[in-house]
């Protein structure tokens, strides 16, 4: 083979991508990624004024995108959304698994609820959703890319003060995940990878920061800073097109280094 220029193996023209949660934060951040790459964009999330915001700020930039509103804690919504986003785009060539939830209580007081809302969106909708994208549109066609967005949270403890269970329980779940369904559909040319951020301005993490402090948390990461609205853009293209063709069942950190001082 001729091997291609970087350009061509980063390009995704003519692909296409569902991004759950994409209606804001790192979801909105990696559809901007992919669109900027060349891929049309479909976009998911619970709320549709959201979703229509995110889509003209997307369009504003020149990338192809639309939107289903859809509730990936809900199975009946999760499998809407992969017939629809099939039916709209023709095939699903990328999948980012990133809507997620967290819950803070002391674990011995932890709601079972809290518990069952937290996993059945970020583990349990992962799962389901990528099932049907994979069943439907990457395995007949022997090629697709799944993106699980997973967290350093799930690849260690907690600090003192810091009371997600559920959450970290649900992102380590996302890890390994990721690694068994690369073994099992390395065979039909999908590959299935992680990235998992660690402390990003968002509206999830927006009680930490008025807790802690900007400044605080950034002392933490070996980098002195939090991630912003690029970090993680070079990691999803790069899982998400050619230039990662022989990558799979693997984790990355974008983290400014958290995980090296945790032992991540």
């Amino acid at each position: 083979m001729t091997p291609r220029t970087i350009q061509k193996l980063f390009d995704l023209t003519g692909k296409t991508a569902l991004v759950t949660g994409g209606s804001r934060g790192l979801g909105l951040q990696m559809a901007h990624a992919l669109g900027e790459a060349g891929a049309k964009v479909m976009l998911s999330s619970r709320k549709a004024e959201d979703l229509m915001q995110a889509v003209d700020e997307l369009k504003a930039a020149g990338i192809a995108a639309d939107w289903i509103a859809a509730d990936c804690a809900q199975e009946a919504d999760i499998r809407m959304l992969a017939d629809e986003a099939i039916k709209r785009m023709g095939q699903v060539d990328i999948l980012v698994n990133n809507a997620g939830a967290a819950w803070g209580a002391p674990a011995e007081d932890y709601p079972v609820e809290a518990w069952d809302k937290v996993m059945n969106l970020n583990i349990r909708g992962y799962f389901i959703l990528s099932q049907q994208i994979a069943k439907h549109s990457m395995i007949p066609r022997k090629s697709g890319r799944i993106i699980n967005i997973a967290s350093i949270a799930g690849l260690g403890g907690n600090p003192s003060g810091m009371q997600t269970i559920a959450y970290n329980t649900s992102k380590g779940a996302a890890v390994n995940f990721t690694r068994a369904l690369a073994g099992e559909w390395g065979v039909h040319g999908i590959t299935v990878n992680a990235i998992c951020p660690g402390f990003f301005p968002s509206k999830m993490t927006m009680g930490t920061l008025k807790a802690l402090g900007e400044e605080t948390l950034a002392s933490h990461a070996p980098l002195k800073r939090l991630g912003d609205d690029e970090d993680l853009k070079g990691l999803c293209v790069l899982y998400a097109s050619d230039a990662g063709k022989h990558i799979t069942g693997q984790y990355l950190a974008v983290d400014g280094g958290v995980s090296i001082i945790k032992g991540g």
